[in-house]
């Protein structure tokens, strides 16, 4: 059956181009921004036309209106810069041209390349170890353990990711496991949209639920002048529900599917497909096997414990990728000419999810150069601010949905929006807790579907067709949009 939906880089495109077009259409205005130099331990505060540094203190702070720590800046919580409230102004028309619009790709690959070389290493990695046999080997293994079992697959997995996402913010990283764990959910009879559920959606719904998050719940927090321990209850309880009501969802569909596999929608959909990976290696398995596949644990649990104990970032982690293609390319004993050929196959495997990736951030590059994304914030609040705190807490989810659709980063959304939405729900009587829970939740849900963050390049890489996830995933969507819904106006409440 044909696919009705065109290739994910021509979603991107016309997206691109949709954004152009608001930039004729959306005014344009820009808040003035303020950012911490350490060096000089003043604040850099920037209008648009001209910049002003001055000492930093609580005092130049309190006077913006900014309700956050000193300490928060100085101890390198708040790293980005930060919105001023009241000092958004109207600036003239940047109209977007269709040079732009041919440049922002090429701009949004240019500005995401530490996340594209940490693809591209990991596609290395991955096509070196698979030509051991090893994880062919361990999946064997695992399976015959597992059989009749693989329900339970499931639900670690999902658990698993779902508390990376909330804890440590988990994201970017998933993207390694598909190679791992798509043939063994295959193995067990289930179609390809269930490892893009388990790992995709387990790490999407920790930025749902998240209660430790540094780069969303700390920062967000920090930003709207409240302790991040504030709602730290509220937020573990909807860990649990919605990781609950996640698990069973996606194993409800992957019994559904092994049972009776005409009812998955892969195959009703997008047909007899494949993923982009070879899951398949052929040959025999290289000596040590055992050993490989420590060497391959190994290397997410130090990627892990990197980022949560280190304060690793991408460049750290891309370079333990190639320290793990070097040490298993020495254990398999591959000569130079083959350990390079292998290293580049498995890189140019990766070409296209990184190309996703690089031209996603092309929207964000359009709105900002076209002065229009503070806009967006600037009237969302203006409309929001006269309203009852039940239906500005609903507003504000609703609008933060809207605005993942253009901001894909966390930590971004939370600088530019928190101290201005901060400072409404001071006015209207809102917790400034469940101002942090609306953007969690917002981000969370549409995080699910936007074209501009991790989807597609999940999508790519198991080569499952969006309109396939968007027929998956929205019955998900919509109960943990009801339960969000809920669980703002409780907290109201409380």
């Amino acid at each position: 059956m044909k696919r009705h939906l065109p290739n994910p880089i021509t979603i991107l495109l016309f997206v691109i181009v949709l954004a152009a077009i608001c930039t004729w259409v959306v005014p344009a205005g820009k808040y003035s921004t303020l950012k911490y130099e350490k060096e000089s331990h003043s604040f850099l505060i920037d209008n648009g036309s001209n910049s002003i540094n001055i000492q930093a203190s609580q005092q130049v702070l309190d006077s913006l209106n900014i309700l956050i720590p000193l300490s928060k800046f100085s101890g390198g919580d708040i790293r980005k810069p930060v919105s001023i409230p009241g000092t958004y102004k109207k600036l003239e028309q940047n109209r977007q041209s269709f040079t732009d619009i041919l440049q922002a790709p090429i701009k949004g690959i240019y500005d995401s390349v530490d996340i594209i070389f940490f693809i591209l290493f990991i596609g290395a990695f991955m096509h070196i170890f698979h030509q051991s046999n090893a994880l062919v080997h361990g999946l064997s293994v695992l399976s015959q353990k597992m059989k009749g079992k693989e329900t339970w697959l499931i639900i670690i997995m999902t658990f698993l990711f779902s508390f990376g996402g909330a804890s440590f913010g988990m994201a970017e990283e998933g993207l390694v496991f598909y190679a791992v764990i798509t043939p063994l959910f295959l193995k067990a009879g289930y179609d390809l949209l269930v490892p893009v559920a388990v790992i995709f959606g387990g790490t999407q719904l920790g930025t749902l639920s998240s209660f430790t998050n540094p780069f969303s719940t700390i920062i967000a927090s920090n930003a709207a002048g409240v302790n991040w321990t504030d709602g730290l209850t509220g937020r573990i309880i909807m860990f649990i529900v919605t990781t609950a009501i996640t698990i069973w969802f996606i194993a409800r569909y992957a019994q559904k599917v092994k049972k009776d596999p005409s009812k998955s929608l892969v195959a009703r959909i997008d047909g007899n497909v494949q993923p982009e990976f070879d899951i398949k290696p052929a040959g025999e398995t290289s000596k040590y096997p055992g050993i490989l596949i420590f060497i391959f644990l190994a290397t997410f649990m130090v990627m892990i414990a990197g980022v949560v104990y280190f304060d690793w970032w991408l460049t750290e982690m891309t370079a333990l990728f190639l320290a793990s293609s070097i040490i298993t390319g020495l254990i398999m004993r591959l000569n130079e000419k083959l350990f390079i050929k292998y290293f580049i196959d498995g890189a140019r495997e990766m070409v296209g999810v990184a190309f996703i990736v690089g031209i996603a951030r092309g929207v964000s590059i359009i709105l900002n150069e076209g002065n229009i994304a503070d806009s967006i914030i600037f009237y969302a609040a203006d409309i929001a601010q006269n309203l009852s705190p039940v239906l500005f807490i609903l507003i504000m989810l609703l609008m933060f949905t809207v605005f993942t659709l253009f901001i894909s980063s966390s930590s971004g959304m939370a600088v530019l929006t928190m101290p201005i939405m901060g400072a409404l729900a001071t006015m209207v009587h809102v917790p400034g807790r469940e101002i942090v829970n609306a953007y969690l939740f917002g981000m969370g849900i549409m995080g699910f579907l936007t074209p501009t963050g991790l989807i597609l390049p999940s999508l790519a890489l198991v080569n499952v067709s969006y309109k396939t996830w968007l027929k998956f995933i929205w019955p998900l969507i919509l109960m943990l949009t009801i339960v969000c819904a809920i669980s703002l106006v409780i907290g109201l409440y409380i």
